[in-house]
């Protein structure tokens, strides 16, 4: 991903599609759906039993990846398998672990979204 210099009136305009990427992959059920995907295809009633979560929790964490462009469905019968739609999605989160290994994981410390700060708490909520 290329990030252009900011050189019109509205900088955060042209950083909106990186931070909704971002974003997308921001919750730790996200992160676990794409971590699971990327050992093949799984449908939602899969998915659930796996990770402990509500069928409609997990079916709207799918469709925010698939909003994004970052999975996709294949329908055989009765079922929808999803899998990866982008592998280059695995490569960005191996260079997020290597960059993580490298500062020592200090962004767990971030007052804003770190282990202790109310964002985490929040998002660990919305899990149960």
């Amino acid at each position: 991903m290329t990030m252009e210099t900011m050189s019109s009136a509205d900088p955060c305009r042209q950083l909106s599609p990186a931070a909704a990427l971002f974003h997308s992959l921001s919750d730790p059920t996200r992160l676990s759906i794409v971590q699971r995907m990327a050992g093949g295809e799984v449908r939602v009633g899969d998915l659930t039993s796996e990770l402990g979560l509500a069928q409609s929790t997990v079916s709207a964490h799918v469709a925010c990846l698939r909003d994004c462009g970052l999975v996709e469905g294949r329908v055989q019968g009765r079922s929808v398998y999803y899998s990866l739609s982008r592998p280059e999605l695995m490569d960005m989160l191996a260079q997020a672990e290597i960059l993580l290994a490298a500062t020592g994981n200090a962004v767990s410390l971030c007052p804003n979204y770190g282990t202790g700060s109310t964002g985490a708490t929040l998002t660990q909520e919305n899990e149960k």
